[in-house]
């Protein structure tokens, strides 16, 4: 009897390739085999996005492909579309489950339950979310006989138009798990795991409905935490990267780890720990919002050299105006006292932001204090987006709904203005030396034979040559072409023999 095969898609953030890595190892502990393609794999799970409209659209395609690709595979939806719209998912044809967040820890004990496609037909069991699809959080459990006759108004009749599919969604908030499982950056996973430490956040941004989809900002414990990072170290990895839903809010839910002066431990208190428990040669930061930017966060990573030099902080908008309508807890003045204070401590730093463009009534002037406030401050690179409505947030029902094509310019205005910036800052490296990580196999281009990298503080290289992944080195910058650092390396720098307590900054 041949063993069966799984297929694991991802859409969308870190979080939710880090949430699609603990599936992989869900299966795995059960015995199954991952397939090469979703086109051979026995099980297929579209792990979703919902954060825009085209998310959701690129996982409606996904299904599409898959079901005329491999008509005799389960397809099994889960992620926050999922959590999101299960009927409207559940509806699509192809899709024999779908899992919301609410049960993704559970989702090959749902996936493996054996249940025939006559049990399902004639005793489907629905955890009903059909108050979730008009943003409530409640949510009920039944078991019902198909086919369902149902009159009550609080349970829309597409909640059960579902042919054969299975709907697993319960209210996000009344659940604490948080899936753990390292993510790779590269094809070949020899280099940059990513591990998610949070999940969840507490905000409500009048934009964003992930808080309604992943719930209460919730922690990954400090020992489990140094227990990933160790298992990362010990298989050969030389840099991890951590991140999160709102990763600067991680430990604010563990009031039983509490530190001295009985507050719950911080971020900073987390990276202090892994430096000192763990022979972890680099970790890096993905984004932190500004506000948990602290004085103290701010010299453990400028005075480590273990912590990448490089700051990702959420934007959005530099106009207090737009920042109000959004909910955003912070000022533009604010904001610009943090980038300002990281660029001080870290010059060579890379800092990062998003920004979204076309929010709800955002004027040309409005706009422009966007702008004037991006080309003055030291931004390296930036994420620049455009306002998506989500259902059941506030901005979706607000008045002044921006047109797509001024939205569309302004996005061009930003990017370019964004790509202008990051050139200059790698123009500023030529003749120096930075540290890098190479990333990937050899590959070949008309000038011949060269090796990825990525630098200590974020920027892309090529190395001429062939050179193992995974090798910190300390290279030369030679020139810019393309977007892309171009040096020279020396021999691989030794890895550093850390010892537990050797840092505690």
């Amino acid at each position: 009897m041949s063993v069966s095969s799984f297929y694991v898609e991802n859409f969308g953030c870190r979080a939710t390739q880090a949430d699609g890595a603990a599936i992989e190892r869900q299966f795995r502990d059960r015995g199954l085999d991952r397939a090469g393609a979703p086109t051979r794999a026995d099980y297929v799970v579209l792990n979703t996005c919902a954060v825009t409209a085209a998310a959701e659209q690129d996982a409606r395609a996904a299904i599409r492909r898959i079901r005329r690709s491999n008509p005799d595979c389960k397809i099994v939806i889960t992620g926050c579309y999922a959590q999101r719209a299960p009927g409207e998912v559940a509806a699509l044809p192809g899709v024999s489950q779908v899992i919301g967040n609410s049960h993704k820890h559970t989702l090959a004990q749902i996936a493996l339950s054996g249940k025939s496609e006559t049990h399902i037909a004639q005793n489907r069991k629905f955890i009903l979310a059909s108050d979730l699809e008009s943003g409530s959080a409640v949510a009920r459990e039944s078991t019902i006989d198909a086919p369902p006759n149902v009159s009550s108004s609080a349970y829309p009749a597409e909640q059960f138009e579902t042919g054969r599919s299975e709907i697993f969604v319960s209210d996000i908030f009344a659940h604490t798990e948080l899936l753990a499982a390292p993510v790779f950056d590269s094809a070949n996973e020899r280099t940059r795991p990513n591990l998610k430490i949070q999940d969840g956040c507490n905000n409500r941004c009048s934009f964003c409905i992930i808080p309604s989809l992943r719930g209460r900002s919730r922690s990954l414990p400090t020992n489990a935490v140094v227990r990933e990072v160790n298992d990362l170290v010990f298989a050969g990895y030389r840099e991890v990267v951590l991140s999160g839903i709102n990763l600067g809010r991680w430990g604010r839910d563990l009031s039983g780890q509490a530190l001295p002066g009985h507050r719950p431990p911080r971020f900073e208190d987390l990276l202090r720990l892994i430096l000192a428990h763990t022979r972890a040669e680099k970790l890096r930061i993905s984004s932190v919002e500004p506000m948990d930017w602290t004085e103290s966060l701010i010299r453990l990573v400028a005075e480590s050299g273990r912590i990448a030099k490089h700051a990702h902080l959420p934007m959005q908008s530099g106009s207090d105006r737009v920042l109000r309508r959004m909910h955003r807890k912070y000022r533009p003045w604010h904001y610009r006292e943090k980038i300002n204070k990281i660029h001080a401590a870290m010059p060579d730093a890379a800092i990062g932001a998003d920004v979204m463009v076309g929010f709800p009534g955002e004027t040309d002037a409005e706009f422009e204090e966007t702008r004037g406030m991006i080309e003055d401050l030291p931004f390296t690179y930036l994420h620049v987006f455009t306002f998506s409505a989500r259902p059941g947030t506030p901005a979706a029902n607000m008045p002044d709904q921006v047109p797509v094509h001024i939205s569309r310019e302004r996005n061009r205005v930003l990017r370019e203005l964004a790509a202008k910036k990051k050139l200059a800052f790698m123009r500023g490296f030529i003749g120096r030396e930075l540290e890098a990580i190479s990333l990937s196999t050899p590959y070949e281009n008309a000038s011949g034979e060269w090796t990825e990298a990525l630098t200590d503080n974020y920027l892309k290289m090529r190395l001429p040559g062939k050179r193992r992944p995974n090798q910190w080195l300390m290279t030369r910058v030679l020139a810019v072409e393309d977007g892309t650092l171009v040096a020279v390396a020396g021999e691989p720098e030794r890895a550093q023999q850390y010892r537990p307590g050797c840092e505690s900054h």
